[in-house]
């Protein structure tokens, strides 16, 4: 007595495993166990899993990944319109250079360290204050994306959260940045 072979293939809905028999009686008998139908041939090839073709899963690309990751950029310019960064940095430094250049020696001592410090304090909190800006911009736009979006379609939590972050990050360096600028948050030293 001659032993049959069975394939084991996941099905398709179910995620149950089928089993297929295939041997010289599944062969004699034309059909194979899992589906009763008759066995694949060259014109048949790839159409026999026991689903039509209007049954078949349709490639979808993920769904939210542009939104999460603007979510992330979004966080990201909060963090670093609260930390500074390097365009900051050279903004403050390009500012300071030309306050020594236009500043005479001969000038009050006031004049010289608005000139040389102030401004360059200013232009740090201008930078720092366009990327919270945009920090906050994209974040809402991320949270009031899915009003305009197809129904029915929710948007992931994790998207949701770091959103919020970044919103959050942005709007407390847009009030860092302001208070920076106006001389709030450490303003320069009298000089009388």
């Amino acid at each position: 007595m001659r032993s049959r072979s069975v394939k084991r293939t996941p099905g398709w809905r179910t995620g149950r495993v089928r089993l297929r028999a295939s041997g010289p009686r599944a062969r004699k008998a034309g059909r194979t166990r899992s589906t009763g139908t008759a066995p694949r041939t060259a014109s048949t090839r790839g159409h026999d899993d026991g689903f039509d073709e209007a049954e078949a899963p349709v490639e979808r690309p993920s769904a939210g990944v542009g939104q999460g990751a603007a979510a992330v950029v979004s966080a990201g310019l909060g963090i670093v319109a609260l930390t500074g960064s390097w365009v900051g940095t050279i903004a403050s430094a390009r500012t300071s250079l030309v306050g020594q250049l236009e500043t005479s020696s001969s000038a009050s001592v006031a004049k010289q360290v608005e000139a040389v410090y102030g401004n360059a304090w200013h232009a740090t909190a201008l930078v720092g204050g366009a990327f919270a800006l945009v920090a906050l911009l994209i974040g809402a736009f991320v949270l009031a994306r899915p009003a305009f979006g197809a129904p029915g379609r929710v948007q992931a939590p994790w998207i949701k959260s770091v959103a919020w972050a970044g919103v959050a990050l942005g709007i407390i360096g847009l009030l860092l940045a302001v208070a920076k600028y106006l001389d709030l948050f450490m303003g320069l030293p009298s000089t009388s």
